[in-house]
């Protein structure tokens, strides 16, 4: 099934120093074809990597995995 990506949230750290090692997490609005809404937590870093934007449609294979539908 594919979603659109309805919108991303970015955690807001403030001033505050993240931990070593931590990786930010995006939370993800998305929308199936028949308007079904879900919740989404993905690496923010994965977003960049892959160019997933909002108004993108993508897609998770087997494992659960996110790709951007070209």
């Amino acid at each position: 099934m594919r979603y659109i990506v309805k919108k991303i949230m970015e955690p807001d750290y403030g001033c505050e120093e993240r931990p070593e090692g931590y990786i930010a997490m995006d939370h993800l609005i998305l929308r199936d074809e028949s308007g079904q809404e879900i919740d989404y937590e993905v690496a923010d870093q994965e977003l960049y990597e892959k160019d997933i934007n909002e108004g993108d449609w993508v897609y998770f294979d087997k494992d659960n995995k996110n790709f951007k539908e070209e």
